[in-house]
């Protein structure tokens, strides 16, 4: 990445300031999938948080729509790389997709009926 891009520094339409793409994708070449996909796991737990309202200010950010999305791609990576990640590295995501679900259910006016929340197409009913 550029300097200036790693900067925050705005975009450079002459192009001297763009960031070099081959040595991007070398880089995230040198990432293991693990943490890709953890780290992904961690931007959608973070993300359906603060639409649950569970951040600073939450009731100003609160979307349950938007929660419900994330919570259910959530679902699914956690669901279809559990395997691929090892118990290690799942159990804390697998925790973390329940206490979400659990705070989905809570946030709702109207819960849905148990094995229809988000994700639990992916998990299975979930229970306090």
């Amino acid at each position: 990445m550029s300097d200036a891009a790693a900067a925050g520094q705005p975009f450079d339409p002459s192009g001297q300031n763009s960031p070099d793409f081959d040595s991007l994708t070398r880089d995230i070449a040198d990432v293991p999938a693990v943490e890709v996909i953890t780290t992904v796991a961690v931007h959608l737990m973070s993300s359906a948080a603060v639409n649950l309202g569970l951040a600073e200010d939450g009731e100003q950010h609160k979307d349950l729509d938007e929660a419900r999305k994330l919570i259910h791609a959530l679902a699914g990576l956690v669901t279809a790389s559990a395997t691929e990640i090892g118990s290690y590295h799942a159990a804390p995501l697998r925790d973390g997709l329940k206490s979400l679900q659990l705070a989905f259910r809570e946030a709702s006016t109207v819960p849905d009926e148990p094995g229809q929340g988000p994700g639990e197409k992916y998990t299975g009913p979930v229970h306090g």
